[in-house]
């Protein structure tokens, strides 16, 4: 397993690759944690090049049929122990003027229910070799972002041909709506 560090960048070399989010359900009282992975597929002016390119629970399948997402699991009980939501990619039916693809994990209603990533037991988004299982990088949320409520995973992103992972790792107060206000056009 290749451990990245903030920042630093790989080439992945493959053609599917594979985003899992993992969590334990609450089992203390209070609301159930609802974690969401989704992907934000950006053209070169660092924008959706429309809506549809943004891939989550209410859209799980690009245009381009790259990037699709699975089922949404409101309380981290899908798995025990393994990755309770996935977003798959294959890069081979990316659409030319996509140029990188944004992962990020937010938890769902987190002001409403006063959560963070600190309070998730066992939490983790990691990317891998969707052919081979492999792990190119993961991230524990509940340890590097105990107060944060959303965070920037990772990007694919071309460069001369080739896709490349870097690895982000960025925390942030806020949820879903602050990537949306980011990256749509």
């Amino acid at each position: 397993m290749i451990n990245l560090e903030k920042g630093q960048r790989i080439e992945i070399g493959l053609q599917k690759v594979g985003v899992g989010l993992g969590w334990d359900p609450n089992e203390g009282t209070g609301f159930d944690f609802d974690l969401d992975a989704s992907a934000f597929m950006l053209g070169e002016n660092k924008k959706l090049p429309q809506d549809e390119y943004f891939v989550f629970y209410n859209n799980k399948l690009s245009p381009d049929k790259a990037v699709e997402a699975g089922d949404d699991d409101t309380t981290g009980g899908n798995s025990d122990g393994g990755d309770d939501e996935t977003i798959m990619v294959d890069l081979t039916k990316v659409d030319p003027k996509i140029q990188e693809i944004v992962f990020c994990v937010t938890i769902h209603k987190f002001e409403e229910r006063r959560q963070n990533f600190g309070q998730v037991r066992n939490s983790y988004i990691r990317i891998y070799n969707a052919q081979t299982n492999e792990e190119i990088a993961k991230y524990d949320l509940d340890e590097d972002f105990s107060v944060e409520t959303a965070v920037e995973f990772g990007r694919l992103y071309r460069r001369n041909g080739e896709w490349k992972f870097e690895a982000m790792g960025i925390g942030y107060k806020g949820g879903l709506q602050y990537f949306v206000d980011k990256y749509v056009g």
